[in-house]
């Protein structure tokens, strides 16, 4: 709905921009790292997510888009809500938070508040391959995922079928060499030989 707002900075405090825009002012959830590059800036242009709940409608505000884009690739991870990747976003730089799920850094990842080892657990395996820090630059952008083969994907879905998550079977069959090349029952099999 909104990609950016571009105005005055009325308000910077505890997590919370306000910016004037057109004489209406827009209150903004923002991590600390955002929150640290705007105070003091008389206009300040953010990027913005507008979340909408049954019982609330919230927007977010991030400084650069590197931000914005690693904040919705975790809220699209089952079990983190918009406020567990603010806290998250809130402790890292999403370079930082690259390393971390490269490294599989649970601890650090399940130091943000809100986030336990389960979770920190969950990002790790969610967006593990998916994150990659710019050369030089400190960027941070979403790779694009090839699409499957036939048997890859009827393979996920046998093993969601006998119980386990989309994430644990992608994981257990990334980790077959030459999966593309396999037959759906040898993926299946070598699967679950992995996960048993």
């Amino acid at each position: 709905m909104f990609y950016y707002l571009k105005g005055k900075l009325v308000l910077a405090s505890d997590g919370v921009a306000v910016v004037d825009c057109g004489g209406v002012g827009y209150k903004l959830t923002v991590s600390t790292t955002t929150l640290s590059a705007i105070v003091g800036k008389d206009e300040v242009l953010l990027y913005t997510y507008f979340a909408v709940r049954e019982d609330a409608a919230e927007l977010y505000g991030f400084y650069t888009t590197e931000e914005l884009d690693a904040f919705c690739l975790l809220i699209g991870i089952s079990g983190v809500g918009p406020k567990a990747a603010m806290s998250v976003l809130s402790l890292y730089s999403p370079s930082a938070l690259a390393d971390a799920v490269a490294e599989q850094n649970v601890k650090l990842i399940s130091r943000a508040p809100g986030v336990g080892a389960k979770t920190a657990q969950r990002i790790i395996l969610e967006l593990s391959g998916k994150l990659t820090v710019g050369e030089g630059s400190g960027s941070l952008s979403a790779k694009k995922a090839s699409p499957a083969s036939p048997a890859v994907s009827e393979a996920q879905d046998a093993l969601a079928v006998l119980g386990y998550t989309r994430a644990e079977a992608q994981a257990a069959i990334s980790a077959i060499p030459d999966a593309e090349g396999k037959t759906t029952e040898e993926l299946i099999r070598l699967a679950l030989s992995r996960m048993i």
